[in-house]
């Protein structure tokens, strides 16, 4: 079922934007952002063919896929596939479980 639609929520939009702009303004370039805006596609890619591929999470309902250091935590039906966070793993964690709570 690669059918499905991938929505990313607003929480998960902002933090994916933040980390873009943190790497643009450090390498004073896009190349980096482009870079992982790539790797980014190619996971969503994977996941649209196989939606149960992630570790589900103590977070009912919500799996997480690896991506090095960072990892996508989402959640998905027949229809969709919903974004709910895109995670710097290198933050603190007990912040990533109280977002996760809130979806």
């Amino acid at each position: 079922m690669d059918g499905r639609t991938i929505i990313w929520t607003l929480t998960a939009l902002r933090q994916r934007n933040t980390i873009f702009e943190y790497w643009n303004k450090r390498n004073a370039s896009k190349s980096y952002a482009r870079k992982l805006n790539g790797q980014i596609r190619d996971r969503l890619s994977l996941l649209k063919q196989n939606p149960e591929i992630g570790i589900q999470t103590t977070v009912k309902g919500v799996r997480a896929l690896s991506m090095k250091h960072y990892s996508i935590f989402y959640s998905f039906d027949n229809s969709t596939i919903q974004i709910v966070s895109f995670w710097d793993n290198r933050q603190n964690p007990e912040r990533l479980l109280q977002l996760l709570k809130q979806t």
